[in-house]
């Protein structure tokens, strides 16, 4: 009889993990928009920021191609992904089309190490389709959109490992406009 209890147990919690771990990496079963959803606030926090932290994202995309080494960011206040199925374009249905809209503060380009406020909205649908048994992100590859304190924070690292004077006094410039972009 304990045996059969710790067997139906096991069975109990084998059930409701892999269920969660379904859940997290975009099962058919639930909704599509998900997936973009925490491909997004993973992007938001930084994980597109270095390659060790790329792999957080990965589960989530089926890109044709590997993402390039991007010379910019987008420094972005919130996103939002729409949940009006009526506002998605349905491909077929294994693919389909979701809006999603940034509330954009500006750019950071790496090269020179500048901030270079563009207040906007930015607007486009990524595509998501079914990979085996499931979504993932295909289309657009798109430059990481990162929130302005979590990128503040990354310029910081950088600025506090810099051993050239002249570097550290840029990424201090760039960290103070991270700071205070979008604060007016």
């Amino acid at each position: 009889m304990r045996i059969l209890l710790c067997l139906v147990g096991l069975v109990v919690v084998a059930c409701f993990i892999s269920a969660s771990v379904l859940g997290l990496t975009g099962d058919l079963t639930n909704d599509p928009a998900k997936v973009i959803k925490k491909y997004l606030s993973l992007d938001k926090r930084g994980a597109r920021l270095t390659a060790h932290s790329y792999e957080a994202v990965r589960p989530y995309v089926a890109w044709d191609r590997e993402e390039p080494a991007w010379e910019r960011f987008v420094v972005i206040r919130k996103y939002s992904v729409s949940d009006d199925v009526t506002q998605w374009t349905i491909i077929s249905s294994t693919e389909a089309l979701i809006p999603v809209t940034f509330q954009v503060l500006g750019v950071v380009h790496m090269e020179t190490a500048t901030f270079v406020p563009e207040p906007r909205e930015e607007q486009f649908s990524i595509r998501i389709r079914a990979v085996g048994n499931q979504w993932k992100m295909v289309s657009p590859v798109f430059p990481p959109h990162v929130g302005r304190s979590r990128l503040a924070d990354f310029v910081k690292d950088a600025m506090l490992r810099e051993t050239s004077d002249d570097r550290a006094r840029t990424l201090r410039r760039l960290r103070d406009d991270l700071v205070n972009a979008g604060r007016s």
